[in-house]
């Protein structure tokens, strides 16, 4: 039988170490607050294409201020309970800002969250005044953009610090959470630049371009922030994830258009398009890592942008071709089969005809070039984040 003295200290050790591995609460706060940005937005543009603006207040804006809400009481709680109290854990792990202190992760994430509430009255007078249903880049929602990144990239920087100051099991636990997060970013960046990827133009340069500018950046930051195997590819298939779920679950709720001209007759919420196959350049880069991460920054960039254009290129340019121009590809989960409500069929157009957008070839080969120097470009930013983000630990 066990005496009292030896299961109260293996009780103690216990709580140590339950203390230890627990990932901290503002890792979930941010998680959370991250998610419901993403989910929010997309639904929020399945809205507009399903139903049109009715209101304001639809369970999708909820959503998206939710996230703003969320980032902004959790990290003014977090900067004034380190101002305030005697914590010199807390106190040592902060930054100071007008005379307040706390993570850093936290006051930009603070600033997101009151930039996202801020822009939501504004929104609502400016459809008011300019329309229901106006321009995607107008001021109120470039606010909340610039809002939303806030929280995302605040919520990186606070779980990010956390990672560089835990080790063992806390450090593998806040690894993974930084990688859903990055990959929640990644899924922000392509929610933003989804209107240059229409599947029709997939074999011009244009989809390609903006690619290049958005995603090596964020991949290669990820993985030289970590130096974990297959980083870029596990971020990349975050957002696959996403981005496939919603399509598989929007559809499955009725919608109603209630603003004209109605072209086509809606009966349920218009998922996003078929997401364009990043992971396989993904899984290229962290390949190429793996093997040739010692060498010169600037040599590995050019390295990593060739492969990120080239495989994006070969995968995304076939995938294209497959989905418009088979009869496999014609199924709903390809997404080939949803238009939103506001959007006149022509028979003639490329869509209806099954058929690409052209280009001559000297544009195209221009175009990919172009393509990869920005890769290049975008990758060694990338690799400077990563190597900096490895500093952070307040």
């Amino acid at each position: 039988m066990a005496s009292p003295a030896i299961t109260q200290s293996e009780s103690v050790l216990s709580a140590e170490r339950s203390s230890v591995t627990a990932m901290p609460w503002f890792v979930w706060t941010s998680m959370l607050a991250v998610t419901c940005a993403v989910i929010g937005l997309h639904w929020d543009i399945s809205w507009h294409r399903s139903v049109g603006r009715d209101t304001f207040w639809t369970p999708a804006h909820l959503a998206i201020q939710f996230c703003g809400v969320l980032a902004g009481l959790s990290c003014g709680y977090m900067i004034l309970a380190t101002t305030f109290r005697k914590d010199e854990d807390a106190r040592g792990a902060s930054v100071r800002v007008l005379g307040f202190r706390g993570p850093l992760g936290a006051f930009v994430a603070a600033w997101g969250g009151l930039a996202m509430v801020f822009s939501a009255p504004f929104d609502n007078w400016w459809h008011d005044a300019y329309g229901l249903d106006v321009k995607i880049v107008s001021p109120p929602h470039t606010i909340l953009a610039l809002g939303i990144f806030g929280v995302a990239f605040g919520s990186l920087l606070l779980i990010l610090a956390a990672m560089n100051r835990a080790d063992g099991t806390q450090r593998v636990r806040t690894e993974w959470a930084f990688l859903y997060v990055s990959g929640m970013i990644f899924t922000l960046m392509q929610i933003f630049i989804m209107e240059y990827l229409y599947l029709v133009a997939k074999h011009t340069s244009e989809p390609y371009i903006v690619l290049a500018i958005a995603s090596p950046v964020l991949l290669a930051g990820t993985y030289f922030a970590l130096d974990r195997p297959f980083a870029c590819t596990i971020t990349a298939a975050v957002y696959t994830a996403v981005v496939l779920g919603l399509t598989a679950i929007l559809p499955l709720f009725a919608a109603e258009p209630k603003l004209g001209p109605v072209y086509q007759a809606i009966t349920y919420f218009v998922p996003p398009p078929f997401p364009p196959m990043v992971i396989v350049p993904a899984l290229a880069m962290d390949l190429l890592f793996m093997r040739t991460r010692d060498k010169n920054r600037w040599v590995l960039a050019a390295m990593a942008g060739v492969v990120f254009v080239v495989f994006m290129v070969l995968a995304d340019w076939n995938m294209a071709r497959f989905i418009l121009q088979s009869k496999l590809g014609q199924v709903r989960f390809f997404h080939l089969g949803y238009v939103d409500y506001g959007t006149p069929l022509l028979p003639n157009s490329y869509y209806a005809r099954h058929e690409f957008l052209p280009q001559p070839l000297k544009g195209l080969v221009l175009g990919l070039f172009e393509a990869v120097a920005i890769a290049v470009l975008s990758t060694r930013l990338g690799i400077a984040r990563g190597d900096w983000m490895k500093k952070v630990r307040r």
